[in-house]
């Protein structure tokens, strides 16, 4: 059986040739993100394509995707928040569309990777930073202090809202990147045990549905973890994008 990590080693499938020594050329992640991109794109386009006053099934699907992160992102950050609604809604379907992909036989799960998890989420945060100190200048700082608590105890809770904030990127690609790895793990580990019981011999053939049975279960709710932390990720960004617009306590 190969090693259940086999599947999230990224590797060259186009070579392009070496810079300085360092071999340049598309890895399976990057072909997988830009099928993301391109699937996400000619889907929507494709489905909002007629703009019909009653939606076919394609169309209903793209506003009810609309409509979700638009209530998500209001209910969040409020009206001034739907500024925000282009990065948010890409970067839902994006992570949904990696997420999905990675349970095809044979694809590549892109979130299994931190570096690509944790380049969306320093995107979230740079984002929160950049408006923040535009819109707010230096009292975008105030979201570092928290009001109504006595002055004595205020730099202790400063420097814990910094390491709060600080640690916001850790935690919202860890997150992404654990719950896709771990669930892809398990996967490979009880596939491989129904290969390996199923060619054991007739003794083990019996025990062989055992395990069978839990991949099925455990595939179903694979699909339900790859939706869930899209949505999660989406949640996540509104919250955070909110102390941008709103950075009082």
């Amino acid at each position: 059986m190969a090693s259940p990590i086999e599947q999230f080693v990224v590797k060259t499938v186009v070579p392009l040739g070496n810079v300085g020594g360092v071999e340049i050329g598309l890895t399976n992640a990057a072909v997988f993100m830009m099928l993301a991109v391109v699937l996400i794109v000619g889907g929507l386009v494709w489905a909002t394509r007629e703009k019909a006053l009653v939606p076919g099934r394609a169309q209903a699907v793209a506003e009810m995707l609309h409509e979700f992160i638009a209530g998500t992102l209001q209910d969040a950050a409020g009206r001034e928040g739907m500024k925000f609604f282009p990065l948010v809604f890409s970067l839902f379907v994006f992570v949904l569309t990696l997420n999905l992909l990675g349970m095809i036989p044979g694809g590549f799960t892109v979130t299994s990777q931190i570096v690509v998890t944790f380049g969306l989420a320093l995107l979230v945060i740079g984002t929160v930073i950049g408006y923040g100190f535009m819109r707010h200048g230096f009292r975008f700082l105030g979201l570092f202090v928290p009001s109504g608590v006595p002055k004595w105890l205020l730099p202790v809770l400063v420097v814990i809202e910094i390491i709060s904030f600080l640690s916001r990127p850790i935690s919202l690609s860890l997150r992404l990147f654990a719950n896709m790895l771990g669930g892809h793990i398990a996967l490979k580990v009880f596939g491989g045990f129904v290969v390996a019981l199923g060619t054991a011999g007739a003794g083990y053939v019996l025990l062989a549905p055992l395990p069978l049975a839990m991949t099925v279960a455990l595939t179903g709710f694979e699909f339900l973890v790859a939706a869930l932390q899209a949505y999660v990720f989406a949640v996540l960004t509104c919250i955070y994008l909110n102390d941008a617009i709103h950075p009082g306590h």
